[in-house]
């Protein structure tokens, strides 16, 4: 940024936050402008903790993937005692992209321009004749790889900062970690990322799906097609029995925050839908028994019979709902996102467990199941009415903001974010 834009921003106000009134408004201009992204990379992306892959993702020793991190490519790798590492992608001599796959297993690396060559711990390796280069030439680390500043993971989601003196990232994730917790403890055997990733671009600002990713408000009116498939053709409760359909939406710290609650779907991991059948149910009480057995009583029903929705701030959702899936996005321009998606599941389960799974994920979740277009289409719609800013310049994000404890359909969640977004955006340097 340059110093004569930052006055200008510095002056404005993008959040009123008056919480004796019970109202809370975001300036439309956030969703818009390009000055305001490029502060949001220098001050939100370039010093968070950024999810760069799962452990599954990696499971033997030099394993590697390429994935664009924050708007930077990288290399995640593990070198050959299993050290789990991450490298900026780029050649130290020209430039290049060096790793171009999107995923294999290698000792080294080569960029296809000049042949440079690097070991998977990034160091470099290339021979060249007497006298091509002084004698000392790279000794000092110079013509290396660049290691990313910080890699650390929790639970075997593995997150990465630009930043060196940014918080541990236990730290960082504060009560995220007890979801984090919830979601890794589904299998006595670890979970694993299934089927790769799926990619996707939304023509709308980034931070219109971190709200939207944890939405209860929108469920029924956006969504109505699904629901109306839950009743019409699985016959499913929508909440008129002994177990209410009710979800409470919390501030985990750090601009992190949950809904949680109950939805009406089936969970793999085990709560039964009649469509299962018999079969299906005697799978299920397997698995709640394993999961009372291991966790006890109140923590297994917490997992099996729970759904939540999770951000982790800035832009790492989970949804553990009728599957799990874990994504990411990133801003290439104020209107335009870059989406990845992956569906999470228990190592080792069911071959017939599996298969529900990934059919409920791709049922709803997946990108042309019955939510995210639903999901597409209203955050573009939106991204559409902010040409109108100027004469219509507030977003109202005030639902359940004098209650003790906002519902799921209440807006704390965003709330939470949009607090530490503005902290973070008007700190001063």
């Amino acid at each position: 940024m340059t110093t004569a834009t930052a006055p200008a921003l510095q002056q404005r106000q993008w959040i009123r936050d008056d919480r004796e009134a019970g109202i809370f408004k975001v300036n439309r201009e956030v969703f818009t402008s390009q000055e305001i992204l490029e502060r949001e990379r220098e001050r939100i992306f370039d010093r968070s903790w950024l999810f760069i892959g799962h452990a599954s993702e990696l499971k033997n020793p030099n394993d590697y993937l390429t994935r664009n991190v924050g708007g930077r490519e990288l290399i995640f790798n593990r070198n050959r005692k299993g050290e789990f590492q991450a490298f900026l992608n780029t050649c130290p001599h020209r430039g290049a992209i060096v790793a171009r796959e999107k995923c294999g297993n290698a000792i080294s690396f080569k960029c296809f321009y000049h042949g440079w060559s690097f070991n998977n711990n990034g160091k470099f390796g290339t021979r060249n004749p007497a006298g091509t280069y002084p004698d000392d030439f790279g000794k000092d680390g110079s013509v290396d790889l660049s290691r990313v500043p910080r890699i650390d993971s929790y639970r075997d989601f593995f997150f990465i900062s630009y930043d060196p003196l940014a918080p541990k990232l236990q730290e960082y994730l504060a009560g995220a970690k007890d979801i984090l917790d919830l979601i890794a403890e589904h299998s006595p055997n670890g979970m694993e990322i299934v089927g790769g990733v799926q990619e996707y671009s939304i023509r709308a600002n980034w931070k219109l799906l971190v709200e939207n990713s944890y939405d209860g408000y929108h469920a029924i009116e956006t969504h109505e097609t699904y629901f109306k498939y839950l009743v019409q053709s699985l016959a499913l409760d929508m909440g008129s029995g002994d177990k209410p359909l009710v979800s409470k939406g919390h501030d985990l710290g750090n601009g992190h925050a949950v809904v949680e609650g109950r939805a009406p779907w089936g969970r793999p991991v085990a709560r039964h839908i009649p469509a299962w059948g018999e079969e299906g149910l005697a799978a299920v009480a397997e698995l709640r028994r394993e999961l009372i057995d291991r966790l006890g009583p109140e923590r297994a029903e917490r997992i099996y019979d729970g759904d939540r929705n999770l951000g982790v701030f800035p832009n790492l959702v989970i949804n553990d709902i009728m599957a799990i899936t874990v994504r990411t996005f990133y801003p290439l321009a104020p209107d335009l996102m870059h989406v990845n998606s992956w569906a999470l599941a228990p190592v080792g389960e069911s071959p017939e467990a599996r298969k529900r799974r990934l059919d409920s994920f791709l049922e709803f979740l997946g990108p042309g199941g019955f939510a995210t277009p639903d999901d597409v289409e209203a955050l573009e719609s939106a991204q559409r009415g902010y040409a109108a800013s100027k004469f219509a310049p507030w977003n109202d994000i005030s639902r359940g903001m004098l209650k003790d404890e906002p519902l799921g359909d209440d807006e704390a969640q965003m709330r939470a974010f949009w607090r530490e977004w503005n902290r973070r955006m008007e700190a001063k340097q």
